[in-house]
Parts: structure tokens; sequence; C-alpha cells
């Protein structure tokens, strides 16, 4: 049994590695087919090139996901540096909803309102999944 099946669950786990897989999804989308869509999240009020920022949190991303499969042993500090990243990339949500910016099929003020309380619930899953289990 790897120290891996010993430190967490079968539901840790498979939260863990839809995680990862989301991310690496999420990542290779910045960098490809999602990449002007990912643009509309860039708050205009960020003194930063947008599409450099959509580039650059992609790569975070793929890297991220990556590291929560290959690096068992730091999946706790992984999973809190998972999590700071989605807290640090919410004022993008905030933004598209504040500064009405349609992408991804949100095309409504409602619509991008509702996106807005699924970012706490990452952050809870990228804690959960990767916190030891209880003994």
């Amino acid at each position: 049994m790897t120290d891996d099946a010993r430190t967490s669950t079968v539901p840790r786990t498979i939260g863990r590695w839809f995680l990862a897989s989301a991310l690496v999804f999420a990542g290779v989308s910045h960098l490809t087919f999602a990449r002007k869509e990912f643009r509309a999240q860039v708050p205009t009020w960020a003194p930063m090139d947008p599409d450099g920022v959509v580039v650059a949190s992609g790569v975070v991303e793929v890297g991220l996901g990556a590291a929560l499969v290959v690096l068992p042993k730091e999946r706790r500090r992984i999973g809190w540096i998972v999590a700071a990243f989605f807290a640090a990339v919410f004022p993008g949500n905030i933004a598209q909803w504040r500064e009405r910016r349609d992408a991804f099929g949100l095309s409504t003020d409602r619509a991008r309102f509702v996106r807005l309380f699924f970012q706490p619930l990452l952050i809870a899953l990228a804690l959960w999944a990767t916190s030891p289990k209880r003994r």
C-alpha cells in the first residue's frame, strides 16, 4: 500500500483527481481554444496585459493540476496553494460580473453572479481533497 493510499480516503482521492483534471483542462484551455473567453475575466482595472495574465494562469493551472497527482507527499501543501490560487483569481470572476462581460455562456448578470458562489466551493474542495484522513 502506498503512503498516499494510507493517508487519504477514496472520496478525497477522487476529489483530488477531479480537481487535478479540472485544473489541467482549464489550464490547457487558457492556452488554446478558450483564451479569448478567459480574457473577459481579467479586470479592466488590472495594470497587466490580459493575454499575459491568461497565459500565465494557464501555465500555473497545468502545473498545479499535475502536482496534485505526481507529488502525493506534498499534497496538503499543494492543496493550500491551489486554494490560494482560486482565491487570487476570484477578483477576475467578480470583475466579469461587475463589468457585465460575457464569456463561457455567462451572458446575464444573474448567471455571472451565481457563478461567484462556485469559487468558495473550489477552495473548499482543494483543502478537503488534500487533507489526510482522520484517524
